[in-house]
């Protein structure tokens, strides 16, 4: 999961989604200086140092998924002591409250932060690194780390809740950054290609028509088998919606519980929400219900019970196929998980936990 800023906030920052995909700065290239106003923890860092292995970890103290993975950025660093590790607060909307909030962390955020360098009076898309770094690389969400290595070449980009293998093998010597460079420059491509095929899916959408949508998705999964990972929540949700049919829905979304998203909790927990979300407006039948709880099920599975949010889906699945006892029981689970993380905050989560015990004690 990760947090993007709002597409009014990239414009006015002139570089919206489409202007990302110019990008200067890869896998493999050169790192950028490290150009920030301040170091708030930790001994203050100016260049990388030939032989040192870096971490360049852009976050913000708005970004809730940015939190969720502070306290594994802080494992990462006691694992590898040898290895510097940077949080560099960027796009803050406040930056007074950089200070106050690392303080707040303490031990849980246990590495060096510092603050962009934003001019005065300035945007906060216009720092020196949000520029040299996030925007040249074409990343418009955090949080996002790079990972530097000894020769100063950028030697991975990515989530850093995905660090652990690369940052192993970088700091053994395993890492081959010219295939690293290849695959992550492959992936870009795609990425870019896919963002233009889902602008037409939304346009297709537009018409009120799915099947003009659908037959862009299926012909896309056709050429590229890999794109149903990324397309298959948008062709169940055409297939669940007005116009689409319900039979061949429940029928693809088995295919994707059982194949494709099998083993991604968050895929598979966001297609059993997008059924027991109580926003939805179309109630959904017992049919779907039953499906969804299935999707929930494995999704919990998946992350091995450990997710809260995946349990409080869950729980909300047990709910709307009349289990109130089973729903109870993982929403305890689910608010019990969620202490400590950024859905400790959520008041729905104790809403339903409410919702739940009364119901089960009638």
């Amino acid at each position: 999961m990760r947090a993007r800023m709002t597409v009014l906030a990239l414009l006015l920052l002139g570089w919206a989604a489409a202007g990302a995909s110019a990008q200067d700065l890869s896998v493999g290239d050169n790192a950028p200086p490290l150009k920030v106003k301040e170091f708030v923890k930790g001994d203050a860092v100016s260049e990388f140092a030939k032989g040192k292995i870096y971490v360049v970890e852009f976050w913000a103290t708005w970004c809730g998924p940015c939190r969720a993975t502070i306290p594994h950025v802080s494992e990462l660093q006691k694992k590898h002591k040898d290895v510097t590790m940077i949080g560099v607060a960027v796009w803050e909307r406040n930056p007074d409250s950089v200070k106050p909030f690392v303080k707040s962390m303490g031990e849980k955020m246990d590495y060096r932060v510092a603050m962009d360098d934003v001019p005065a009076g300035g945007e906060p898309g216009e720092g020196a690194m949000a520029k040299a770094w996030m925007k040249a690389a074409g990343q418009d969400g955090i949080p996002a780390s790079f990972i530097v290595n000894g020769d100063g070449k950028i030697a991975w980009i990515g989530h850093p809740g995905s660090m652990d293998k690369p940052l192993e093998e970088i700091v053994t010597g395993k890492w081959d950054l010219a295939a690293a460079a290849r695959k992550y420059k492959a992936q870009q491509a795609a990425e870019r290609k896919l963002a233009v095929l889902e602008e037409k899916i939304e346009k297709a959408k537009e018409s009120g028509d799915p099947k003009e949508a659908l037959t862009l998705i299926d012909a896309a999964i056709a050429e590229n088998a890999d794109l149903e990972e990324s397309l298959g929540t948008e062709k169940f949700a055409l297939l669940v919606g007005k116009g689409g049919d319900r039979a061949k829905a429940i029928s693809y979304g088995q295919h994707l519980v059982e194949k494709v998203y099998k083993d991604s909790p968050n895929k598979l927990n966001n297609l059993a929400w997008s059924i027991v979300d109580p926003d939805v407006k179309s109630k959904p039948d017992a049919a779907l219900l039953k499906f969804a709880l299935q999707a929930a099920q494995r999704g919990d599975e998946a992350a091995q019970s450990k997710d809260p949010a995946i349990a409080d889906t869950l729980a909300k699945a047990y709910f709307d196929n009349g289990d109130a006892a089973k729903a109870l029981e993982t929403q305890e689970r689910a608010v019990k998980l969620a202490v400590g993380t950024q859905f400790e905050r959520d008041p729905d989560l104790k809403t339903r936990l409410e919702q739940y015990r009364k119901a089960a004690n009638k």
